[in-house]
């Protein structure tokens, strides 16, 4: 068996549901997957189908739809008329940088006086502060526009007015009960703003004001916003969608240098750019910029039309990538010491350990928190917060990021009274609190999440759009699920399920064997597939195992071939594997490499048994499970190994891997310790057939080469006790089927033992084997037993036959 990694979610798709794909099909020329998929995601009629995969502006709403963009406008027309100098103030997040710099763009072409604003996460922190307006007075700005901030900055903006200083808010974030009194607020989550689209990015909110103002889409930044919506795990739907679209297109034709080198410095093909790219390649190095240093590096890059300065400040960014990346793993580590440490103090105090990870250190450095808090949930999965603490004042800020389940700024608002401030949204949030007031808050998000969440949501779990058949991933169909990009947050790549595929190849790929590459088998057609990171799973998957696998599909280009390929996300195999080693030339040497390379996934108390009469075996299986370099491993890096003989294994046997290294007595034997195991996932076959005796059962020539060799023998020759292995040295059969060739002579009268002696009878009565029922039940047992040396198809049915699951027909484990 192989567990999946995390929880499977599938709804399984209804008969309307199949109508209404089969009538997309039909109407829109796609392939029948792409139509499923558009279904299971909502888009069921043919109108709604066309808009999402073809559409065009009209997915844009008036952006004087929003409350207080009329507001907005009208203030910022009348900074112009006045010649009054306006301040754009942004953040330091990549969201919060692309706002800036499309904002910079817009009032550049509007001729307007302005500069722009963001404060040193370090030195200043999130949002709007005093200080920042008394330099904004200092410097006779009398308009403050925002942007990615400030629908919490109550005091802040009130301040700002008291310096007559107008402020405009153009936000995304959750706004508070309490907003603040500005002269306008454009955020369409306020609870009575009828923008119809609520899951906007800040750089989203920008530019809808920029297409206020200009009349018209400002397409020609849409590469900005897209940047920023990506970057800020918005949902790509709706507006969201066609905006990164365009930005996409835009981008791949960019005349921005600052795009360019960016592109150049992440490794990304500028023309084939990908939402993952931007993800994955681009956002990291804007975000590094305010996260080590000043957010101003990134800003310049965007907005810089000087090719040479532009590609100063890409190598800056991703030299400051590097440099965050090597500090992320730092951190990672002294948080991972510090969780494992305080759930240590919680078992030994008989305490139960927190359910919200809260850590706090001083020194940390408060520009990386949030992607740490990731990198525990990655390792941990549950709600994460981490904090870098002040040492002279004892503030610490810190960052947030949740599970599925658990809504972050709904837990926060819980504990209100415990922050001096705090923002964000489900999944993500930041926070400033003092160090002493640390437990409390932990202790009370602790007993939220205890109260919120299920058994269930502490489970990873993974959302399976469709199942899919190997028949169905073709090159034509693989490419028009690009009509369904872009991908991201809303709108995720698909992840099809296939369901009983014959794993027909397994075997490892890259330097050092760290990849896997399985070649999948279903009905005659063949899938590539791939799972990154992988390698040591080939070892785990026994030949032409039946395998549920869940994956992406993509399109594997080398040397101008163009084929199919798989990227495995998650596998399992839900039966009993069979590993068969029979007759390999150094039995124990192979135990001990399978054993190796278990353990790496000993994490859930595995048990392996190891069935062998040879004392010496123990030693060398229970050697296996112990670190070269420290002489021992933890409770958790081990694989517990018991060495056992078949006659003393106890009715019930509890453990994942049955090892066989010594021949079962019987198939009966065998049958009974299989329905004797529980949770058994692996039975490997290690034992030989002795070749120096005969295979199989004897003929009625080798009963009577037995018996004429018995009538040549002298008497003191035949000791009952002795014969048997004395005949076995002649003749070649094994001690066991000599001694049963025996008692059927016997009860055939052939023979009689009398006083530890073999008597012939010297003019016996010619009778048939088959009326002796020694015979009848050693040719019984023989024929049962010769599946112990059968194929290795033939042995894998067998075993799946006594654990009543046939190989053919197991139960895929997805929850539905």
């Amino acid at each position: 068996m192989i567990h999946p990694k995390t929880r499977w979610m599938l709804e399984e798709e209804s008969g309307q549901q199949c109508e209404q794909a089969s009538a997309l099909t039909a109407s829109l020329n796609l392939p029948p997957l792409v139509a499923r998929l558009l279904v299971k995601r909502g888009i069921s009629d043919s109108a709604a189908a066309h808009a999402f995969l073809y559409g065009g502006d009209e997915e844009l709403h008036d952006p004087f739809l929003f409350k207080g963009m009329k507001e907005a406008v009208e203030r910022i027309r009348l900074a112009e008329q006045r010649g009054e100098k306006i301040r754009i103030y942004g953040d330091y997040d990549a969201d919060g940088v692309s706002s800036t710099s499309f904002m910079i763009r817009l009032f550049t072409k509007l001729g307007l006086h302005f500069d722009y604003y963001i404060p040193h996460r370090h030195l200043e922190g999130y949002g709007l502060n005093a200080a920042a307006i008394d330099k904004a007075a200092a410097a006779g700005v009398t308009l403050i526009v925002t942007v990615d901030t400030g629908i919490s900055a109550v005091e802040q903006i009130q301040y700002a007015r008291s310096l007559h200083i107008d402020v405009i808010v153009t936000d995304h974030h959750e706004p508070p009960e309490l907003l603040p009194e500005a002269c306008a607020i454009v955020n369409p989550k306020q609870a009575d703003c009828p923008y119809p689209y609520k899951g906007l990015a800040g750089a989203g909110v920008a530019f809808k004001l920029g297409q206020a103002l200009l009349g018209k889409p400002p397409f020609e930044w849409a590469d900005i916003t897209a940047l920023g919506t990506i970057a800020d795990l918005m949902p790509l739907t709706g507006e969201n969608r066609y905006l990164v679209k365009r930005g996409l297109e835009q981008m791949r034709q960019t005349n921005n240098v600052g795009f360019q080198s960016l592109a150049e410095a992440a490794g990304i093909e500028l023309d084939r750019v990908t939402s993952t790219n931007v993800a994955f390649g681009m956002a990291p190095r804007i975000n590094a910029s305010g996260r080590l240093e000043h957010a101003d590096g990134a800003v310049l890059l965007l907005t810089t039309d000087d090719p040479d300065e532009a590609y100063a400040c890409a190598l800056r960014l991703d030299h400051l990538n590097k440099q965050r990346q090597q500090i992320v793993d730092e951190m990672v580590g002294q948080a991972d010491e510090l969780w494992i440490s305080k759930k240590s103090a919680c078992k030994e105090a008989g305490e139960k350990e927190p359910s919200v990870i809260v850590l706090a250190v001083e020194g940390w450095n408060v520009g990386v928190i949030g992607v740490v808090a990731s990198k525990m949930i990655e390792k941990h999965y549950r709600p994460t917060i981490i904090l870098g603490i002040d040492s002279d004042s004892g503030m610490c800020k810190g960052s947030a990021r949740s599970i599925d389940g658990f809504d972050l700024y709904a837990a926060l608002t819980e504990c209100a009274d415990l922050m001096s401030h705090y923002g964000g949204h489900q999944a993500a949030a930041g926070m400033s609190l003092h160090r002493d007031r640390l437990p409390e808050f932990e202790h009370k998000l602790s007993q939220l999440a205890d109260q919120w969440l299920t058994a269930e949501d502490w489970i990873r779990k993974t959302t399976i759009d469709v199942v899919s058949t190997i028949q169905e991933a073709g090159l034509e169909t693989i490419e028009s699920l690009s009509l369904l990009e872009p991908f991201g947050a809303g709108n995720p790549s698909p992840k099809l399920l296939f369901r009983g595929v014959e794993v027909e190849e397994s075997r490892t790929m890259g330097k050092d064997g760290k990849h896997l590459r399985l070649s999948l088998l279903h009905q005659a057609k063949r899938l590539e597939a791939i799972s990154f990171g992988s390698g040591s799973t080939a070892a785990r998957l026994s030949p032409g195992v039946k395998a549920d696998i869940l994956g992406e599909l993509a399109v594997n280009e080398w040397n101008g071939n163009r084929k199919p390929q798989l990227m495995i996300g998650d596998m399992q195999v839900s039966h009993v594997q069979l590993f068969d080693y029979r007759n390999d030339s150094d039995p124990v040497r192979t135990m001990n490499k399978w054993l190796e390379q278990q353990i790496d996934r000993s994490r859930n108390n595995r048990t392996a048994v190891v069935v062998g009469s040879n004392p010496a075996w123990a030693e060398t299986a229970a050697a296996v499970c112990v670190n070269d370099e420290t002489g021992v491993r933890t409770a958790e890096d081990s694989m517990q190994v018991i060495c056992m003989d078949y006659d003393t294994l106890p009715a019930e046997l509890a453990c994942t891997e049955l090892l066989l290294l010594q021949k079962p007595p019987s198939a009966a034997k065998l049958s009974h310790i299989l329905q004797a195991c529980s949770g058994l996932e692996s039975v490997v076959a290690l034992y030989r057939e002795d070749r120096r005796q005969r295979a199989g059962f004897p003929q009625r020539q080798h009963f009577a080469e037995i018996y004429q060799t018995v009538r040549r023998l002298p008497a003191s020759a035949l000791h009952a006790a002795q014969l048997p292995a004395k005949l076995s040295g002649m003749i070649g059969w094994d001690k066991e089927v000599v001694s049963m060739m025996l008692r059927v002579f016997e009860e055939l009268e052939f023979i009689a033992f009398r006083e530890g002696n073999v008597y012939v009878n010297p003019a016996p009565h010619k009778r048939e084997l088959s009326e002796s029922t020694a015979y009848r039940n050693a040719l019984e047992q023989s024929e049962a037993d010769q599946v112990l040396f059968a194929s290795y198809q033939e042995f894998a049915d067998w075993i799946a036959l006594q654990l009543k699951t046939k190989i053919s027909e197991q139960k895929s484990f997805v929850i539905v």
